[in-house]
């Protein structure tokens, strides 16, 4: 069986993912920082008899990943897909003319060095093996900056360039790279393309199609299609 790992799986589109991976024959590991969280969706998961486990780690904090993904590899054998999409929101999302150092170093830091670490992790085992992939959600001041929420502009647009140079040089190596550019809130139970359900099944497509590289989704989003307040309660939970 294969197995699929969704760093930072939230009630959306983590659950999402699991679902519809897990369905199609993924064991599924889910890895967050929220215990609880993770225990109510694994319970879910295994309701409708798809294989899931979770570990609770902080994706700031270097050894955790470390630890987890060491452990996922001695007990599973092998991670055939690892996806990242972790939410970060230490601060609320800063316009660029109060921007501090401090917070473009913390979204910065979740963004991209988490990313890397997660990355390091499994990309010796990938590139032995000449398989798996790795997938990437994200969201639109990655291509389009916003000046309402510059740290997540800053660190979004260093994530989107870490994920384009591993593309470049992994895909002659076996290993699929992906990257979907969300356009849009997700909202649980519309069945329109707002719904991480539907989101999931896109994924699903672009990864079993062989479908490389960034998609901004939908197409039509532009630099005005997503308004972010300054409110933290506005942040998409992915």
């Amino acid at each position: 069986m294969k197995t699929m790992v969704i760093v930072g799986a939230g009630r959306l589109l983590g659950m999402s993912l699991a679902r519809q991976f897990g369905g199609n024959g993924y064991q599924v590991i889910l890895i967050a920082r929220n215990e609880s969280k993770l225990i109510e969706m694994t319970v879910e998961l295994q309701k409708h008899n798809i294989k899931a486990a979770y570990y609770s780690a902080d994706i700031y904090e270097k050894n955790q990943i470390s630890e987890v993904i060491n452990e996922i590899y001695s007990i599973y054998g092998n991670i055939d897909i690892l996806e990242f999409s972790p939410r970060i929101d230490h601060y609320a999302p800063s316009p660029v003319l109060s921007l501090t150092a401090e917070q473009v170093k913390d979204t910065f830091t979740g963004n991209v060095l988490g990313a890397i670490h997660c990355i390091n992790e499994v990309l010796p085992v990938m590139l032995e093996k000449k398989s798996g992939a790795l997938l990437f959600t994200s969201g639109l001041s990655a291509v389009y900056p916003n000046p309402q929420m510059a740290d997540a502009s800053i660190a979004k647009a260093g994530l989107r360039s870490y994920i384009l140079s591993l593309e470049k040089e992994l895909v002659l190596k076996g290993i699929f790279v992906g990257h979907i550019i969300l356009g849009l809130f997700l909202k649980s139970d519309t069945g329109g393309i707002d719904d991480p359900d539907i989101l999931a099944k896109y994924w699903y497509d672009k990864y079993t199609m062989s479908i490389y590289g960034e998609v901004i989704y939908p197409q039509s989003a532009t630099s005005e299609s997503v308004i972010r307040t300054l409110d933290l309660n506005d942040r998409v939970q992915l």
